[in-house]
């Protein structure tokens, strides 16, 4: 699929992407020179951040003044309040990687219209890869049609994975969550970029992605990609409404359905029974009586 017969608003997202990639890759280069305090570093991520943001919002908004924005650094203030057409824009996901030039990071972009997503498109600046879909298209990287694995087994399955580990989440219950699926595949990755989690499911490079804690614009252009590339994605539970839920789950569909039943306990939606037993095995662990 050629540029010329690709959605205009898509375009659109691919130039503002790139813009912000450029922006991303010169910083790259400076990285190195910066790390000696953890407030330089903290101060610079914050300024490649908000550059890349700026590109992507300037570019998206010259050519479509009358939408809106909802952006990770900037929040809701660009752009048009009550449009039917948000773009929900990460402008550098994997900061912690890209500190230390750990080369997994990407920019994402999704439009939103009418509260469902459109648009997406995610680019990683370090490989040139530029992952894209409109509803109803397809899924593409570099201008090739991608479709989820066609592995069906869990014990074949390489399935990527975040810890997005904040003071007051209850570490054991991850460290469950994790052997559970570790001991059932062939692999556990934690890349540490969403956004490119998402993307990779889509190409089949991967089988699946799990994570909790992750806001709108991790996964708002992966969601699309995954869907039109054949995969499923949704909450623990399976529930196909995950977008503002803080728990994803997303694979080829025979790899999800296998996934759902082990990872269903640890939902936050899940039955008081399954809670109570996620909450008495992290108890467990804590006093070292149990595996």
């Amino acid at each position: 699929m050629s540029s010329s017969n690709l959605h205009p608003m898509l375009n659109v997202a691919i130039k503002a992407a790139r813009a912000a990639g450029a922006i991303i890759n010169r910083a790259a280069l400076d990285v190195e020179s910066v790390r000696i305090s953890q407030k330089q570093i903290n101060d610079f991520v914050t300024e490649v951040d908000h550059a890349s943001e700026q590109a992507i919002i300037q570019t998206l908004l010259d050519a479509y003044p009358g939408h809106g924005i909802l952006a990770e650094e900037s929040g809701k203030t660009h752009g048009a309040k009550d449009s039917d057409y948000i773009w929900i824009i990460d402008p550098l996901d994997g900061t912690t990687n890209f500190i230390h030039g750990f080369p997994v990071y990407c920019v994402s972009i999704a439009l939103a219209v009418k509260g469902k997503i459109e648009q997406a498109v995610i680019y990683d600046p370090t490989r040139n890869d530029l992952f894209t879909a409109t509803r109803g298209r397809g899924a593409f990287l570099n201008e090739r049609r991608i479709r989820v694995s066609k592995r069906t087994q869990l014990k074949e399955s390489l399935i990527s994975t975040g810890f997005p580990f904040r003071p007051g989440d209850n570490f054991n219950t991850y460290l469950n969550m994790m052997a559970d699926v570790m001991q059932r595949a062939a692999g556990l990755r934690r890349p540490g970029a969403a956004a490119l989690d998402l993307a990779y499911v889509a190409a089949g490079f991967t089988e699946a992605f799990f994570e909790t804690g992750l806001s709108i614009w991790d996964v708002a252009a992966g969601s699309l990609l995954v869907t039109e590339a054949g995969g499923l994605i949704g909450n623990f539970t399976g529930e196909a409404d995950f977008l503002e839920q803080r728990e994803c789950l997303a694979g080829t569909p025979r790899i999800y359905g296998q996934l759902v039943p082990i990872l269903t306990k640890y939902s936050k939606f899940a039955g008081a029974g399954d809670k109570a037993a996620v909450r008495q095995a992290a108890a467990d662990g804590e006093d070292g009586t149990a595996a």
